[in-house]
């Protein structure tokens, strides 16, 4: 007899009838292919804006003591000038000679000057000097931020501003000189400096990003282009094998990258695969366990008409009997829930890690098979939806409890940034044969009957809140499970 649900439709249903995810995702994905990003938004684009900024933003920093520097130069030139047209007066003449002196102040471009000598009266030259001087610098006492605000402050004003210069001379730093002069000069040579300095630094701005644009465009962009396609390509069509990516031979992050993403991808697609094969599987396992619990409630009725019997062998068959179809109906009705229910909510609240655990005491204390249930441990309050975690230890004890334990002891603490549940119990230990598959589907189950649901459940209820079961150890001693959630 054929297999009434074709493969094709088997991949299009969920375990309770409707369309799955899987599909759903994929037709989403194919409707909607993501959008490559604009150029202007690129990070090949933002490499080159960020890279000019940059260079211009350290040229900038640059040229602040740049201009500060010219204008103490300019400055001191000034000064020295000034100290040697009056030792060229000197020397030429024994009186100084007016229109000599005041070609020689003219061609230095000075108003005038005063010089102090050790041991001598202080000399003036220049009968031109102006009466208002509205700024006056003294060199030998400026330090560099005045000597950068100076230099701006100058650079802002406009017209012809005299002002008077105090420094000692470059050529005998014993004399002191005081220079007057007109500084729209100096403020037109460094003007024209700046703009050649701002120039220089646009050009080497941008040879500096060209190169860095050119290097990480071959070190980084384009790597990282194709592993962006590579993904892309691969959301679309997780199925084809033609969209993994083909791992390069470099050496560096980026060949790792690639590898690592190739092999992911090679995984997601056999689990996607996989998924879909026990799709088809569980809509047929669904159904027949439908099927089959309809019939076990018909067997269930006739073994009650048996067990009337007056027969004692009979009897005793029939309950044995009875026992094996309640297991039956059972694994029947617990693999239809788990088949059907999804991901459950989450809830958080405040909780108190003392009253939560004397609570489930309370709760589990008269169905825990007689096994004595402790509660220890600190006392502090986390972030936990109380109704999962309450399923999730519940699962833990009636395990433990099932497996022979006479004591379950259900204790708190804190580790760093989380909160722990440890669930220890002095039962016989796990099986060997199921530690491999412990959280695994109707795969890990650790006593005879069993569906092996209640540990993948449980882990299933702390990961949904940010959490994590663990099995801590076991042994012949006992066994104990770790739950740890976020506080």
């Amino acid at each position: 007899m054929g297999d009434p649900m074709a493969p094709a439709d088997r991949r299009q249903i969920r375990l309770d009838g409707g369309e799955t995810e899987l599909a759903r995702g994929r037709r989403a994905r194919e409707a909607r292919p993501p959008a490559p990003p604009k150029r202007t938004s690129s990070l090949s684009a933002r490499l080159l804006i960020l890279t000019i900024a940059f260079v211009m933003v350290a040229q900038v920093a640059v040229f602040a003591p740049t201009m500060s520097r010219a204008r103490i130069a300019y400055l001191n030139q000034k000064l020295e000038q000034a100290h040697l047209v009056l030792v060229a007066l000197e020397v030429a003449t024994r009186e100084i000679d007016p229109l000599l002196r005041d070609t020689l102040l003219f061609q230095s471009g000075m108003f005038g000057m005063t010089i102090f000598r050790p041991g001598q009266a202080p000399r003036t030259l220049g009968p031109s000097i102006p009466t208002v001087l509205p700024h006056v610098y003294d060199l030998r006492g400026e330090n560099y931020w005045e000597s950068i605000f100076n230099a701006f402050s100058m650079m802002a004003r406009s017209g012809e501003v005299p002002v008077a210069v105090t420094g000692y001379s470059l050529r005998d730093p014993e004399v002191l000189v005081e220079v007057y002069l007109d500084e729209s000069p100096l403020r037109a040579q460094m003007y024209s400096s700046g703009r050649r300095i701002l120039f220089i630094g646009f050009i080497v701005s941008v040879i500096a990003a060209a190169a860095v644009y050119v290097s990480l465009q071959w070190l980084a962009v384009h790597p990282l282009r194709r592993l962006t396609e590579a993904i892309t390509s691969f959301q679309q069509a997780p199925e084809d094998p033609a969209r993994i990516i083909e791992p390069s031979d470099r050496k560096d992050e980026v060949g790792v990258a690639e590898k690592a993403l190739a092999a992911m991808q090679q995984e997601l697609r056999q689990a996607l695969l996989e998924k879909e094969r026990l799709a088809g599987v569980g809509t047929a396992v669904t159904k027949i366990s439908h099927d089959l619990r309809n019939i076990l409630a018909t067997a269930s009725l006739e073994l009650d008409g048996l067990e009337a019997a007056p027969d004692p062998n009979v009897r005793r068959m029939t309950a044995s009997m009875m026992k094996a179809v309640d297991r039956a109906v059972q694994l029947s009705t617990t693999t239809m829930s788990f088949a059907k229910q999804g991901l459950p909510d989450v809830h958080k609240q405040s909780l108190s890690s003392g009253g939560f655990l004397q609570s489930i005491k309370d709760a589990l204390q008269k169905v825990c098979n007689g096994c004595d249930l402790r509660v220890a441990g600190d006392e502090f309050t986390f972030m936990a939806d109380p109704e999962l975690l309450t399923r999730a230890t519940d699962n833990l004890v009636r395990n433990a409890a099932q497996a022979g334990a006479t004591i379950v002891t259900l204790e708190t603490g804190r580790e760093e940034d989380k909160a722990v549940i440890r669930i220890t119990d002095n039962g016989p230990g796990l099986p060997r044969r199921t530690l491999e598959n412990l959280f695994v589907p109707f795969a890990g189950s650790t006593r005879a009957g069993g569906a092996g649901l209640g540990l993948p459940i449980a882990r299933e209820l702390i990961r949904v809140q940010g959490g994590d079961l663990e099995l801590a150890s076991t042994s012949s001693a006992g066994t104990a499970f770790v739950i740890r959630l976020p506080l």
